[in-house]
């Protein structure tokens, strides 16, 4: 009995990838983001519903762990999103959001390794062809800054490779603004996603 508890001590120490200050942890992910859209009644149309439909793409991201508890996070990818409004959809836009977060990982020696982070978002709209009606052109302000909070955990595989489980809030807004009317703006459209992913990882 004593000889099969040491057996499982000594395969739990070896399956965890012992984070340490200087390591650098790559993921790879599959995300869904999902909007939370919002009008902002800022600007000359009132009363519309908007929405931002959910999207998938991959998504890779690197941690330097600069102790052996916190660790500066950023992820790369980006998605197209289709909005609609009560008049119907609008038309498409792609969204590029590298966010870089500052991390805390309680327990970077263990085979699970929960952390949280927070840090800072910016987002470059780009490809976008709105349109109300499919006559009015409609243009977006290319760049956002916003908060981003992080909340994820490591499972050890080995100790060369783990799998990732993370969730992410991101806030991010735009002004919308009417080609055909001088570039009058029409409100601010708040898309503030939720971010979910799943993935795997390692380490140099």
């Amino acid at each position: 009995m004593k000889k099969l508890a040491l057996a499982a001590m000594i395969g739990l120490v070896s399956a965890s990838a012992f984070a340490a200050q200087g390591d650098i942890l790559a993921r790879f992910r599959v995300i869904n983001v999902n909007p939370d859209a919002s009008w902002s009644n800022s600007g000359t149309v009132a009363g519309l519903n908007v929405d931002a439909k959910d999207a998938w793409a991959p998504e890779v991201d690197f941690t330097y762990m600069i102790t052996n508890n916190i660790g500066a996070e950023l992820i790369l990818g980006t998605t197209r999103h289709e909005i609609t409004t009560n008049l119907g959809s609008v038309g498409k836009v792609s969204v590029l959001p590298p966010t870089l977060t500052l991390q805390y990982h309680f327990m970077p020696d263990a085979t699970f390794r929960p952390y949280v982070g927070a840090g800072i978002n910016y987002t470059r709209f780009y490809n976008d062809g709105l349109k109300v009606g499919g006559v009015t052109n409609l243009s977006v302000k290319k760049n956002s800054w916003g908060p981003a909070l992080q909340l994820g955990a490591d499972y050890a595989i080995n100790k060369n490779w783990f799998v990732n489980l993370d969730v992410k809030k991101i806030w991010i807004k735009t002004d919308v603004t009417a080609d055909q009317l001088g570039g009058a703006k029409l409100g601010e459209l708040k898309i503030d996603p939720w971010v979910f992913g799943i993935g795997f990882g390692t380490k140099f």
